[in-house]
């Protein structure tokens, strides 16, 4: 797409504008409805004036709301939606009553007028959306994890070098919840000094009954690590800085869900950049009695100080998300980072209308898909104590 400079005044005038805003999914809202618990009205912004157009291919995963609401607040224009299931496809419209219902991929792949898809089709199917999406001229932007296999990522950054498309991957741990966005200016201005080494926990809460069947399936989701370790992965290699990585050691396992053969419900990872170190767990295993969906954390060790995050929820203090804790040498701080701007939307627009990459290199997008799927594919696998 050619770089409009009225396109770009417009963004630069407007992107002075808040751009923070969060969704809760659905099952995230009837999970907090049903223990009676408060929810947070979200941060009131202004969305940019419409400057791209954008649509859909797959709606298999709740993500894909946040996703819409991210680049609508970025100064994206929704056009037209496609997905094979009628039920997930009629959910999404009621959303976003004014949407076309394209009868097919190809309607949207083929509108010339549309410059970034998105999609949260069943993971498997994400790296071949976005691939035929650049091959049609268009940039990307899939829900984690974006790519399944070595293979897939091989293929998309052969295209993705041919095309100059971008391919971005949404790993909203980071670009979606304010603390971490906080914790990077934080870091970037030298409150904790160099980074030394990140240790990202992501537990998530199964919700069986509510899980479509491939959910279950390895050779869908991708593996334990492949799926939510990406976000980790991601927020390892942006904190510490690291442009190169090796996988010191993983591994996976299905401890307590035997019904699920195909299943992974635990995985770890001792993972080493070229400018600090990281630990990654992630595990399905929240229990009942916590007020979310996980009590997802990430600390950042510096040599000057330290950063925890407690992403979701303050446990046994307060039940609402985007906590921030701050050690050094100076003082010992709380932020509440409940009104930090998001600022992934705009800046993603913003790389689309004018070539740029501001919100993510994709040097970074794929090193974080690499890790994840190095790390998944050559884990060891433990089994359940007997």
């Amino acid at each position: 797409m050619e770089n409009n400079p009225n396109n770009r005044r417009k963004f630069l005038k407007n992107s002075l504008a808040s751009t923070a805003g969060m969704v809760l999914s659905s099952a995230l809202v009837n999970e907090l409805a049903a223990k009676a618990s408060p929810i947070q009205a979200p941060y009131v912004h202004k969305n940019l004036e419409p400057s791209i157009r954008f649509s859909v291919i797959g709606l298999n995963h709740s993500h894909i709301y946040g996703m819409t609401e991210a680049i609508i607040r970025g100064g994206g224009q929704l056009v037209a939606v496609y997905a094979k299931e009628p039920d997930l496809l009629a959910g999404y419209a009621k959303r976003y009553p004014n949407v076309k219902q394209a009868t097919s991929e190809k309607e949207i792949l083929e509108d010339n007028s549309i410059q970034l898809i998105l999609s949260a089709a069943i993971a498997s199917e994400r790296a071949p959306i976005g691939i035929r999406a650049m091959q049609h001229g268009k940039d990307f932007m899939s829900d984690k994890p974006g790519i399944t296999t070595l293979e897939q990522l091989a293929q998309a950054r052969k295209v993705q070098k041919e095309t100059k498309r971008i391919y971005s991957i949404m790993y909203s741990e980071r670009f979606e919840n304010r603390a971490t966005v906080k914790a990077g200016e934080l870091v970037k201005a030298g409150a904790i000094g160099r980074v030394l080494q990140t240790i990202g926990l992501g537990p998530h809460r199964m919700n069986t009954k509510s899980r479509p069947e491939w959910f279950f399936d390895r050779s869908k989701f991708g593996g334990i690590i492949t799926d939510i370790a990406s976000h980790q992965f991601d927020q390892f290699l942006f904190f510490t800085g690291s442009t190169k990585g090796e996988i010191v050691s993983s591994q996976v396992g299905n401890l307590n869900h035997p019904e699920f053969p195909l299943f992974e419900d635990f995985g770890d990872v001792m993972v080493k950049g070229n400018k600090g170190t990281g630990y990654i767990r992630v595990d399905w295993f929240t229990p009942d009695g916590l007020k979310t969906w996980g009590d997802g954390r990430l600390t950042i060790l510096g040599t000057e100080g330290f950063i925890e995050i407690r992403k979701n929820i303050d446990i046994a203090i307060k039940d609402s998300g985007n906590n921030l804790y701050l050690v050094n040498n100076k003082e010992t701080k709380y932020f509440d980072c409940s009104n930090e701007p998001l600022p992934f939307g705009s800046q993603l627009v913003s790389d689309v209308l004018n070539r740029t990459e501001t919100a993510m290199t994709q040097d970074h997008c794929f090193l974080a898909t690499e890790l994840s799927l190095k790390a998944q594919k050559f884990a060891k696998k433990i089994e359940p104590a007997s």
